[in-house]
Order: C-alpha cells, then sequence, then structure tokens
C-alpha cells in the first residue's frame, strides 16, 4: 500500500480543519441565533403586554356591556402592527374578551396566571390554541386590585421559521468560507508538493538522516552559498579545514573572509593557515555548492615527485654528458694519446668528487645535500652558475626535511629561472637556521610574492614562493627579501643543542 505524500497528508488535515471550524461555526452561530430570537421574542411579548394593559381607555371598555366589541378590533390591529401572534385580554379567572381565532373567546386561558394575579409580569413558554408560544402575561390594576388580565405572545413555530432563514444565511456563507479555505489548502498543498517532490515523512526523515550522516562523515569539505552570499550550510570538514566559527552558518562570505575563495568556478589551489586547500564551487538552483579538498600532503608529495624527477633528469643528463667524455677519452686511447686520455679523465673526476665532497660535507642533512647536488646539476645543464658559499655548514637539526626541500627548492628554481649565477649560504648557531639565497636577477619588490597567485611565469605558477612562505611559517621562522637577497630564519628545534 502507498504511503500518502507529505502534501496529501497536509491536504487531508488541513481540510479536516477547516471542515471541523466551519461545522463548530456553524453550530454556535445556530445555538447564538436561537438564544437571540427566544430573547428577542421574550423582550417583545412582555412589552407589547405591559403596553395593552396601560394602554387608555382600556377599564373603559371593560367596564361596558360588552368588552369584546370594543377590545377585540383593538387587539388585533396591535397584534399585526406589532408583529405577536396574539393578544389575550380575559377576566381574572381566565376567560378570554380577545383571541386571533373568534372562537376561542369567551374560553378559557392555557396557561398559566397566579403570578399576575398577585401583580406581577412573568414570561413562560406554554402550549396554548396556537401550539408552544413565547407569551408575556401582566395585571391590569384598578382601585389596588387586578380587574384583567392581559397576555401576548410568539409561537415556537414563528421563531423556528426565522432561525431557519438565518441559518440559510449562515450556511452560505459556510459553504463559501470553505469552498475558499478549501481552494487555499489545495494551492499551499501543491506549493508543498512540489517543494517535497510528492516524498512522505518517512522518506523525508530518511533523506535528512542520509544527508545528515553523509555530511559530517565525508573528509571533503563542503559548503552551501546562498544567492545572496550567505553561507547557509558547512560540514564539520569545511568547518575545520578553512578555520571557520560556529556560528558561520547564516553569516555573509565576505564577513568570514571567503569571498575571493568562492569566486570562480574550475579548481582553485588556495593557502589557508598551514594547509593547501583545492577548492571547486557550481552553481545550482539553491546557490553555489562548494567543496574544498586538502591537498597539503598531496603538494608535498608531489614537490618531492618533483625534486626526485629532477635529479632523475640530471643523472641522465650527467649520464650523457660522462657518456660523451666516456667516448673521448676511449677515441683518446686508440689514437695513442694515454696521456691527454689520463688528465682529461682525471679532471671530470676531480671536479666531480670536488663538487659532491664539498656539498656533503658542509650540509650533513642527506635529504637537503641531495637537493643541492641535483640542483647544481640541473643549473649547470641550463648554464647557470651555482655556487656554495665556503664558510656553509648545516647539521641535521632535526628540521622537517620536506620543509626543507619546499624551502630551498623553491627559492633555488626561482632564482635560476631569474638569473644567471646563483649564491646559496647556510648555516646555523645556538638559536637558528640561516638560509640564504641570493642571485643576479632583477630583484624582488612586489609584497603579495608569498601569495597565492603571484608570478611571473605566466598561467600554471604562482605557487611556489606561497608553498615557501607556508612552510616557513609552520617551522615558525621568518623570511626576509631584499632585491635579489632571500634571507630565511628558522628557530633550532629544542633540545637539539
Amino acid at each position: 500500500m502507498r504511503r500518502w505524500s507529505l502534501a496529501g497528508q497536509m491536504l487531508f488535515l488541513q481540510l479536516l480543519v477547516v471542515v471541523i471550524m466551519a461545522a463548530g461555526g456553524a453550530v454556535l452561530s445556530q445555538v447564538q441565533a436561537h438564544e437571540l430570537l427566544a430573547a428577542e421574542a421574550t423582550t417583545t411579548a412582555r412589552t407589547v403586554a405591559v403596553t395593552v394593559a396601560s394602554s387608555p381607555g382600556l377599564l373603559e371598555a371593560l367596564n361596558s356591556p360588552d368588552p369584546t366589541a370594543r377590545l377585540q378590533p383593538v387587539a388585533e390591529g396591535l397584534r399585526e402592527s406589532t408583529g405577536v401572534d396574539f393578544i389575550t385580554i380575559m377576566k381574572p379567572d381566565g376567560t378570554r374578551y380577545t383571541h386571533p381565532n373568534r372562537a376561542e373567546i369567551g374560553k378559557k386561558f392555557r396557561g398559566h396566571t397566579e403570578q399576575a394575579l398577585r401583580g406581577e409580569t412573568f414570561v413562560e413558554t406554554y402550549t396554548g390554541t396556537l401550539g408552544p408560544s413565547v407569551r408575556a402575561v401582566t395585571p391590569i390594576i384598578s382601585g389596588g386590585r387586578v380587574v384583567a388580565l392581559v397576555s401576548a405572545g410568539i409561537t415556537v413555530e414563528k421563531i423556528s421559521a426565522r432561525l431557519r432563514e438565518q441559518l440559510t444565511a449562515v450556511g452560505l456563507i459556510v459553504a463559501l468560507a470553505l469552498g475558499l479555505a478549501a481552494a487555499g489548502t489545495w494551492l499551499v498543498t501543491a506549493r508543498l508538493r512540489r517543494q517535497t517532490h510528492g516524498l512522505g515523512p518517512v522518506e523525508l526523515g530518511r533523506i535528512h538522516d542520509h544527508h545528515d550522516a553523509v555530511l559530517h562523515a565525508v573528509r571533503e569539505g563542503l559548503l552551501l552559498v546562498g544567492r545572496d552570499g550567505t553561507l547557509t550550510l558547512c560540514n564539520d570538514a569545511a568547518r575545520h579545514l578553512l578555520g571557520l566559527p560556529g556560528d558561520a552558518e547564516g553569516r555573509h562570505v565576505d564577513e568570514l573572509g571567503l569571498a575571493e575563495m568562492l569566486t570562480g568556478g574550475e579548481e582553485r589551489v588556495h593557502l589557508v593557515g598551514d594547509r593547501v586547500l583545492a577548492v571547486n564551487s557550481a552553481a545550482s538552483r539553491l546557490g553555489t555548492v562548494v567543496t574544498v579538498r586538502d591537498h597539503t600532503e598531496l603538494q608535498s608529495l608531489t614537490g618531492q615527485l618533483d625534486a626526485e624527477r629532477g635529479f632523475a633528469d640530471t643523472l641522465r643528463a650527467a649520464a650523457h654528458e660522462a657518456a660523451n667524455r666516456l667516448h673521448t677519452v676511449i677515441t683518446l686511447v686508440e689514437l695513442g694519446r694515454t696521456e691527454q686520455a689520463v688528465a682529461l679523465g682525471t679532471a671530470e673526476l676531480r671536479a666531480a668528487q670536488e663538487l659532491t665532497d664539498r656539498v656533503v660535507g658542509s650540509v650533513r642533512e642527506p635529504v637537503l645535500a641531495a637537493l643541492l647536488l641535483g640542483k647544481s646539476a640541473e643549473a649547470a645543464e641550463r648554464g647557470v652558475e651555482l655556487v656554495i658559499s665556503e664558510d656553509s655548514e648545516l647539521d641535521d637539526l632535526g628540521l622537517d626535511p620536506r620543509d626543507l626541500v619546499t624551502i630551498v627548492g623553491n627559492l633555488i628554481d626561482n632564482a635560476i629561472d631569474a638569473a644567471g649565477r646563483v649564491e646559496i649560504h647556510l648555516s646555523a648557531d645556538d638559536e637558528e637556521v640561516l638560509i640564504r639565497i641570493a642571485d643576479n636577477g632583477p630583484g624582488l619588490t612586489d609584497p603579495a610574492a608569498f601569495g597565492k597567485g603571484w608570478t611571473t611565469k605566466g598561467d600554471g605558477h604562482g605557487l611556489g614562493l606561497a608553498l615557501v612562505g607556508q612552510a616557513v611559517r609552520r617551522l615558525g621562522g621568518t623570511i626576509d627579501v631584499e632585491d635579489s637577497v632571500f634571507t630565511v630564519r628558522l628557530p633550532v628545534p629544542k633540545g637539539v643543542r
């Protein structure tokens, strides 16, 4: 059996409420109308009876030889003009002088008269010759005694007829209100059906549970930004990666410092604190969906991979160059010029060994030493002179080698790209490690150089110096730039010296 959709249930419940309210209103209106008509009939009967009893000439007509002949026309005229159903004038014993039905004249009044005989006016509902009626009975007093009685009344049937007339109008009003309410409810339900795609409460609850579970379980950051720039949703990973406060949802992206990050649609790399984040955004009917991935480890591994690839390229170039020299030596030997062959081989060996000895002897951090050897070979292949200062000396002080490779490698790469000569100085004392890389290029003065996107090499670049700045901050150090000299100072880890 197919469950009702949420929209269908809402329609049924709202219509049920409307019907109950309409029915209750109709019943309440009927009760109030009956009470009002009964009160009106009571007031009218009392007023007419008292008015007739105090009419001038009434006592004279009562004392005449034929009271009925004088009183009946007057009573009927007043009955028609006041709208009551009967006006009965009678003797104290109840014998009628007047009645709408002349056949009832001279007969006994049907009803109670005791209170009137005591000089009181009262109202009662009683069944007489015209049926049940609301009637008032009042005395006619002369000389301190009751000489006659007057009764005026309205039949219950007449009251009911008037009530039915009012109920017809009330029913039409209720039916109109019910129709308008049903139409409005249907329109609201139709909109709700479109928004909920016809799903029922169980399905919607399940979707919410799945959504909430996935939203908080994924390791990627997820944000939803409304069309007005308000952050409407963010998961736990996004809060952690972007450092968002707990009340971020509902605030504008400008206030949260995310406006620049969330512009554009293609994947972009941003530096946030000590993290490298890949940000993607896509438009949707609700606004903009943004995903954030942590590429810090990947960027670090990519840097190491680039370094290893550079080493491999350097080794291939060195092998090619060594092969050329080896062929030269072999040719010299075949030509009988052994002395020249030995001299050439010895010179090449001495040059390579001196570079290795100088680097390994002064830099005892193995990863950094390997990087410098590779960069030396790369610089030589590109025709750039790379010099390690004579006073350079750096022990393995426990600094993260990945950060050292990021700092030194990127600074050397930028220097090689910009100049023909690069000089490197590495040293350390008890407090800090000093890394200075200078070149004879045009220099760098733009303060935005260590921000993501700064580059002089065209598209696809602009992250190297940003990564350098990030690594320096991660190690708690500082970096200064003066013309073509980059100076990095890193604190020595505690307990090392």
